[in-house]
């Protein structure tokens, strides 16, 4: 099966229900991703009850399903030395992703994953060990054979790695695709997104319909169009909704599985590793949206971006 280098974070998501008061009292926006440093997440997780504790990560979360539909992956990062680090490098090994993880004095990254009553998640993110990822960091010849470098927009605040990065794939001949992460990174790193869109070094997107208004300030149809110039794929991501997607000159319409959210924590990754896993394996683009929306509506199924294996067995045979 192709494969897949995948480029991010390494974080743990910490996962919590709250009421919709809890994210007014701590001045947050519902749905939106803030970084934060060590000390305002521990203030405030003193906020609140037990948590649970998944490894997770945009390109990571993505890599795990990509790699238990079947595919193989590996994941370039770093990591505390440390207890989440542990659970972060176990996660890997028992998901079949190739660790290419270096260690970091700094703390593992962690993200404080909050969930109200209609299954919207707002984040509190800490990069720690993972935002010291540098170029000297990856393995010389990490692209060779590679179907596809794909690289999640949290990177995007180091503006000459995640460059390195996307110049040393295509380089060794291999197509980069973007994950914009969310919209407050779009709007932080949105020079820098115009610059490697406009220099050809993203061959495909992928994004949510926040992430592309932030982007295009466009709605979702058009902002596909618009991203569309410049890759040779383009998605959409419209949650309940499904997906549109911009290939060859034609915009296809993905519908969304029904069923009732309980956590939406990694459903748009999942959604992704299943339309790479059919893109890569050959599939035309109905098919390759048609899984994407089975492995999604499993995920919001369950707490946290982990799907149990008798689910993804049953998904590989679709």
């Amino acid at each position: 099966m192709k494969r897949i280098v995948g480029v991010g974070a390494a974080l743990v998501d910490l996962l919590v229900n709250v009421q919709d008061s809890w994210i007014q009292e701590n001045k947050a926006v519902k749905g939106d991703m803030q970084l934060v440093d060590f000390s305002r997440i521990e203030s405030l997780l003193s906020t609140l009850p037990a948590y649970e504790k998944v490894p997770g990560g945009s390109a990571c979360n993505t890599l795990v399903g990509y790699a238990k539909l079947g595919g193989e992956a590996a994941f370039v990062s770093k990591t505390g030395k440390d207890e989440l680090g542990e659970l972060f490098a176990l996660h890997l090994k028992k998901s079949n992703v190739q660790s290419l993880i270096k260690p970091a004095n700094e703390p593992t990254g962690r993200v404080l994953s909050v969930v109200t009553p209609d299954a919207e998640r707002t984040m509190f993110s800490y990069l720690g060990a993972s935002d010291t990822l540098a170029l000297d960091d990856f393995p010389e010849g990490v692209f060779d054979g590679a179907a596809l470098t794909y690289i999640e927009g949290y990177r995007a605040f180091d503006a000459q790695t995640f460059r390195g990065v996307l110049e040393r794939s295509k380089a060794a001949g291999v197509p980069t695709a973007l994950d914009f992460g969310s919209f407050g990174v779009v709007n932080v790193c949105h020079t820098l997104f115009e610059s490697l869109f406009a220099e050809g070094l993203i061959d495909m997107i992928v994004a949510n319909e926040e992430e592309v208004k932030a982007y295009t300030g466009k709605e979702p149809r058009e902002a596909l169009e618009e991203l569309a110039k410049y890759t040779s794929l383009a998605v959409v991501k419209l949650g309940a909704e499904g997906a549109l997607v911009f290939y060859q000159g034609t915009v296809f319409e993905i519908k969304a599985k029904k069923v009732q959210a309980l956590d939406t924590t990694g459903a748009g990754d999942l959604w992704a590793a299943g339309f790479l896993f059919g893109f890569l394996s050959g599939l035309d683009i109905p098919k390759c949206g048609k899984l994407a929306s089975e492995v999604a509506a499993e995920v919001v199924q369950v707490q946290g971006a982990s799907i149990p294996d008798s689910v993804w067995n049953r998904l590989k045979n679709l």
